[in-house]
């Protein structure tokens, strides 16, 4: 599944994203709104990650939607 998808059919994945990174708010979640740069953002905030592992662990779960 590509970004696109995700980013369409954000209201079905927010629970999947809260599940994979469950240190995001629902605050947080729904300000992402589908958008793969706010996701990355922070996810760097939260976990304390760099942008090039926040954007491999996006992908990665885009891989298994």
């Amino acid at each position: 599944m590509n970004w696109d998808t995700v980013k369409g059919n954000w209201t079905q994945m927010k629970g999947r994203v809260k599940e994979r990174w469950s240190k995001l708010t629902d605050d947080d979640v729904n300000r992402i709104e589908g958008r793969f740069e706010q996701l990355a953002g922070k996810i760097q905030e939260k976990y304390g990650k760099s942008r090039e592992d926040a954007e491999r662990e996006i992908n990665e779960f885009c891989g298994s939607c």
